[in-house]
């Protein structure tokens, strides 16, 4: 017969249940809380004065409460004093912010990187730098719990190794096992795809927040998705769940990073759309080209608006699939599929109707990221928040020890 879960189990729990609920929804009073938790007065007592003693969260009198009678005091996350660092690696670019408990973006720093180069050293080096750089600028009881990076590219669930990345031009790197060594804070580097990251992102605190089954397209050089299935990241055995850049949706078409034909990134992403709309030439790249294609569509370039319809309808169709596999709720355009989505939107939606099955089509919600560029570094800071806000006062102790 097995034990059920001891007194401690049941207070560790609740701590990091509490906790989130602060750190997710932000200020809230400790009634709130009791009706949240479904727990009684003095316990949720109990836990804030756990929480406020290891300097997690704090007490205040409501500014205003507009009710007769003692008012309930309101919980607030310590977001100046404990942070995590998140860090963004994409093909053309480098960022990393200091995020205060809460998600408030307290510091950040961002550079380009050469997309035709993986140097590791450097890589990590530059990093670590902007890190520590921020780091300087902090106050002495300020306290890091976690750092956490978001990667173009295939992570391997077992180890954290970035284990392939066309686009980065990476296979089989240690990165957060070398970043966490530049680091020199102690604590380990988890890693996430950042298309994964992003759709953490928008669950937790973007335009998919209470949404319990969604997709995240995230596009950048080439194109990644993260799926929220039942209110859980679909992560796949290894960690290579949402690999939805490389569903072929052309077999016979173009050429695609991975060696094949044909994948919805060959068709959709960023090559695709400059060379169909014949701005393929030195210095035309990056997010900044794209949006100058959906610019030009939207003034009356002809050839702009016929990329931006084929890109379309290869998009549409590739979301079709989904919806029609995952039944989600909303699908969410991030990155730079956010501007292509909104000018080839009447494209999509004439594919959905096509190929995709009605009781899936007629309820899905298609929606724009509602974090915009900040997705994936959002989605970092969430992964790095993971282990406090599971276990709060064991992560405190053990960094104050």
């Amino acid at each position: 017969m097995r034990a059920g879960p001891s007194q401690e189990d049941i207070r560790r729990h609740n701590l990091g249940a509490l906790l989130r609920h602060v750190h997710l929804g932000g200020p809230i009073s400790r009634a709130e809380l009791t009706s949240k938790m479904g727990l009684n007065r003095s316990t949720i007592m109990a836990l804030t004065s756990d929480l406020t003693a290891a300097g997690l969260v704090r007490e205040e009198l409501p500014r205003e409460t507009g009710r007769a009678g003692r008012p309930s005091l309101v919980v607030r996350p310590e977001s100046a004093r404990v942070y995590v660092f998140a860090f963004d690696v994409g093909p053309d670019r480098l960022a990393v912010a200091r995020v205060g408990l809460g998600g408030v973006i307290l510091d950040r720093r961002e550079t380009v990187r050469d997309r035709g180069r993986f140097e590791l050293d450097e890589l990590t080096g530059t990093l670590a730098g902007f890190a520590r750089q921020m780091r300087r600028k902090t106050r002495d009881d300020t306290v890091c719990v976690g750092a956490a990076a978001a990667v173009s590219g295939g992570v391997r669930k077992a180890d954290g190794v970035v284990s392939f990345g066309p686009n980065l031009k990476a296979e089989e790197v240690p990165f957060g096992e070398e970043l966490g060594r530049r680091l020199g804070l102690g604590l380990p580097v988890s890693v996430g795809n950042d298309a994964n990251l992003g759709a953490l992102a928008e669950h937790s605190r973007g335009v998919g927040v209470a949404v319990r089954d969604l997709i995240y397209l995230h596009g950048d050089v080439g194109i990644g998705g993260g799926i929220i299935a039942s209110g859980h990241l679909l992560g796949g055995h290894d960690g290579y769940g949402g690999e939805v850049g490389h569903m072929v949706v052309n077999p016979g078409g173009r050429a695609c990073g991975c060696g094949s034909n044909g994948c919805l990134e060959a068709e959709v992403g960023e090559r695709a759309l400059l060379e169909s709309a014949g701005r393929v030439s030195a210095g035309h790249q990056g997010r900044d080209a794209v949006r100058a294609v959906v610019d030009a569509a939207d003034r009356g370039d002809i050839v702009a608006q016929e990329a931006l319809s084929r890109v379309g309808d290869w998009l549409g169709l590739g979301v079709a699939n989904l919806i029609n596999i995952f039944n989600p709720e909303m699908v969410i355009f991030g990155g730079m599929l956010r501007e292509i989505y909104l000018g080839s939107a009447a494209q999509v939606r004439t594919q959905l109707t096509l190929h995709a099955m009605a009781p899936q089509r007629e309820r899905v919600r298609l929606r724009t990221s509602a974090l915009g560029d900040a997705a994936t570094l959002v989605g970092a800071a969430e992964l790095a928040f993971a282990h406090v806000l599971s276990d709060p006062l064991e992560v405190l102790a053990r960094l104050n020890a």
